[in-house]
């Protein structure tokens, strides 16, 4: 026999569960298929995740007014699904945002203040002096500023952001399948949907979530224009005996003179191998990953040991305390769509997609799960305070 649904939401990470939060808690008949997240990166042959991670910036300020809109819609949720799921994920740390001092050639810091001024952010003003008193790990140097968001920033957790959504989900009547679509067909009126554990199911609207994934051949009708590009990260190791040091440390984006080493980093975090690590990302190249296969070997590859070394000199320079501290590194992807938005809308009459986390979706993930829920159940995405920025576009 095989299962019928109503909608089915293929992807299980950040936005898929949190539309299948969205729906189930509007009607029934709602399937969740994505698998859990591989016990061995370097053996497994299926598809990654990049919420396979203890630690994602969040803040309310963004100086584009469509990407801050979705996380302030976001964030002001975050208390309401872990209390109802018991599960938290939300660390408010604070973000900190250092750039050149403002008045200068670059209006990185005039652009964050006009940002938490659309937005009502509650923002401190910091000069160089003082974030050297007050953020005393960090080594900006002299000629920088940094605008500090205490409320409503910090970090989540992806992994528990997603169980949460998950658990969610299915208290409100979803079936969560934990297998992995490999293709889609529509016909007679529904979809089938294929696994490639030999599960088929079907469903009168599906919804690909599939991040970089959604690239994959015969996922979708036709093929989305998304450019997927592979990112490395790398740790840094702190001893239980040093973290005092760092207490009180914010997630940071710091924005030098030299863009070539533009960062953003976590605070010091525990991860599922017990130990805790301060993580940094900033790709200074793009790799392109063309195709879902160049996806797959990439995760399972790692990450670049010469994005790790840039990262690493950066840390040298910024956090001198670290420049002995044990390092290692991990892969993860980016997807772009062709205006910086996610994107969501059907590819065919019955078959939607949602992707396009752009580099900035993590902490917006709920607001934008919302929206495809809202596209599957209206047919059409009637969002009047975003405008028409979602329509995906096809190749």
């Amino acid at each position: 026999m095989v299962e019928s649904f109503k909608y089915i939401i293929i992807g299980r990470g950040m936005m898929g569960a949190a539309a299948a939060r969205h729906l189930a808690g509007q009607t029934d008949g709602v399937a969740l298929i994505g698998p859990d997240e591989p016990k061995d990166a370097g053996r497994h042959q299926g598809v990654f995740a990049s919420h396979y991670d203890e630690a994602r910036i969040t803040r309310t300020i963004d100086p584009d007014p469509v990407w801050a809109l979705l996380a302030k819609r976001s964030i002001a949720r975050y208390g309401e699904i872990a209390a109802e799921s018991g599960i938290e994920f939300f660390h408010p740390t604070g973000c900190l945002m250092v750039g050149p001092e403002s008045g200068g050639r670059d209006p990185y810091v005039a652009d964050i203040c006009a940002a938490a001024e659309r937005v009502g952010a509650d923002v401190e003003m910091i000069d160089d002096r003082r974030l050297a008193e007050r953020f005393p790990y960090f080594s900006f140097g002299s000629g920088c500023e940094g605008v500090f968001e205490a409320a409503e920033a910090g970090y989540v957790n992806p992994r528990r952001l997603v169980e949460a959504q998950s658990v969610l989900a299915r208290r409100a009547g979803a079936t969560v399948i934990a297998e992995t679509v490999v293709s889609t067909q529509e016909d007679g009126g529904s979809v089938l949907v294929r696994t490639a554990e030999g599960r088929e199911v079907r469903g009168d609207k599906v919804l690909a979530a599939a991040g970089g994934f959604s690239i994959a051949e015969n996922l979708l009708p036709k093929p989305i224009d998304l450019s997927v590009y592979a990112r490395t990260v790398a740790f840094f190791e702190i001893p239980e005996a040093e973290l005092s040091r760092y207490a009180g440390m914010p997630s940071l984006i710091h924005h030098p003179e030299d863009p070539y080493g533009h960062i953003y980093l976590l605070p010091p975090v525990r991860y599922p191998d017990g130990k805790t690590y301060l993580k940094i990302g900033g790709d200074p190249h793009d790799l392109p990953l063309a195709t879902e296969p160049e996806v797959r070997a990439w995760f399972r590859n790692g990450g670049r040991t010469g994005t790790r070394d840039h990262l690493k000199r950066i840390i040298d320079d910024l956090i001198p305390d670290l420049a002995g501290a044990p390092l290692s590194m991990a892969a993860c992807v980016t997807s772009f769509t062709p205006n910086n938005y996610p994107a969501i809308g059907f590819a065919s009459d019955r078959i939607a997609v949602l992707t396009g986390g752009c580099g900035a979706a993590a902490k917006s993930s709920d607001e934008i799960g919302r929206l495809g829920a809202a596209l599957l159940q209206g047919g059409d995405l009637d969002e009047p305070a975003y405008g028409d920025v979602f329509r995906p576009a096809f190749r």
